[in-house]
């Protein structure tokens, strides 16, 4: 196993803690500023999780990944349609439960642990074999959300008095 997938096994666990010390009510709950919840945090994370799971298991089949709708066939990395992006995913997952939510991302994240375990480590950090990835490797995705995870966990942390 790489050291990158060690590391977001690590925080996989890590999320998993801390959401299990937390009432629904905790997790449910809109916190200011934003007047987001957990919940709405982990159904962000999840949503944009999807993409990292198409680019790997479109490297695992040899083709384009098919990425998800909320999209609309925009360029994920588009930094002008970010807000967007997220405003779709609020609205898909806002009235799903907080179990269907914590679900779904624990068994995207799991899937991706899996799907990063299966290939090649070779093949996770060469620039040139998906030209879909336009010069990134895939670890560079996985990177991308370890990185993604770290930031919300310090917002949800900081957000319900200090976890960490």
């Amino acid at each position: 196993m790489t050291q990158i997938l060690a590391i977001l096994e690590e925080e996989f666990n890590r999320w998993e803690e801390l959401l299990a010390s937390l009432s629904d009510e905790q997790i449910t709950a809109p916190h200011s500023p934003s007047d987001l919840s957990i919940k709405d945090v982990i159904a962000h994370l999840h949503a944009w999780q999807k993409i990292s799971i198409a680019r790997l298991k479109a490297a695992q089949l040899n083709q384009e990944p098919e990425l998800p709708g909320w999209l609309a066939g925009s360029d994920p990395e588009s930094e002008a349609e970010i807000d967007q992006f997220n405003a779709r995913i609020f609205e898909a997952y806002q009235q799903q439960p907080w179990s269907r939510v914590h679900q779904a991302w624990r068994d995207g994240f799991l899937l991706l642990l899996r799907l990063g375990q299966e290939i090649p480590e070779d093949d996770l950090l060469d620039t040139d074999k998906y030209p879909w990835l336009k010069g990134y490797t895939l670890m560079d995705v996985l990177q991308g959300s370890l990185e993604h995870h770290q930031e919300h966990f310090e917002w949800v942390a900081h957000t319900i008095g200090g976890y960490l």
